[in-house]
């Protein structure tokens, strides 16, 4: 079931969308990328399958969504209104993973240390501009520090799973992804099963942080 909380942050007012689950030991909180919201196939996709497994995910909409404006502001910005969610998100009691795809993973890898995050979920990590793999990101995903999980597509023109540095995070590859985990046609890979492939890394990877 889901409800939706409006929360005045820096920026102006952000939303965050609540699929609760039963018996909830574990909220994912999950930011949108900047060229879309969170109507994203991958995290629609978490938030229908989390909940069955404990786990509260809450979908964050930043202030310039929500205002209906067209461009992102300063990643500065972004972390404002980010931590200005995060006691909402701790309310519950229960720990939180921070998470998100492409520029929310990159807030959540920024943000995660200071606010105590017990996770980061990282769907689609930005590492680096299209063509540019000069000026990466690394650093943030490096970072995090904290368990963090990234998924990203085989064809992900923002950083391809080989080009990722070693680190201190798992890695699961969607075959044949962009960077909105679309798959060619002629790959002959349904979209139910790129979605599955996501949902079952973050069911088992979320698991075993309760172990």
């Amino acid at each position: 079931m889901e409800r939706k909380e409006i929360i005045e942050v820096a920026g102006g007012d952000a939303r965050v969308t609540w699929f609760g689950a039963k018996r909830a030991w574990l909220v994912l909180a999950l930011g949108h990328g900047a060229g879309g919201g969170v109507e994203a196939r991958d995290l629609r996709a978490v938030a229908g399958a989390l909940p069955g497994h404990g786990v509260t995910v809450a979908l964050v909409e930043q202030p310039w969504r929500v205002a209906g404006k067209k461009v992102a502001p300063a990643p500065k910005a972004l972390d404002a209104s980010w931590r200005g969610v995060w006691p909402a998100l701790e309310k519950a009691g229960l720990p939180v993973v921070a998470g998100g795809r492409s520029a929310g993973a990159r807030v959540a890898c920024r943000t995660a240390a200071e606010l105590g995050a017990a996770g980061v979920l990282a769907l689609s990590f930005p590492l680096h501009p299209p063509g540019r793999p000069e000026k990466s990101r690394a650093d943030e995903l490096l970072g995090a520090g904290v368990p963090t999980l990234v998924v990203q597509g085989g064809n992900d023109p923002f950083g391809k799973p080989g080009e990722f540095p070693d680190g201190p995070y798992e890695l699961v590859e969607v075959p044949l992804g962009d960077h909105g985990f679309a798959v060619p046609k002629r790959a002959g890979i349904a979209e139910s099963e790129t979605l599955a492939t996501i949902t079952g890394a973050v069911t088992q990877w979320t698991a075993a942080l309760r172990e």
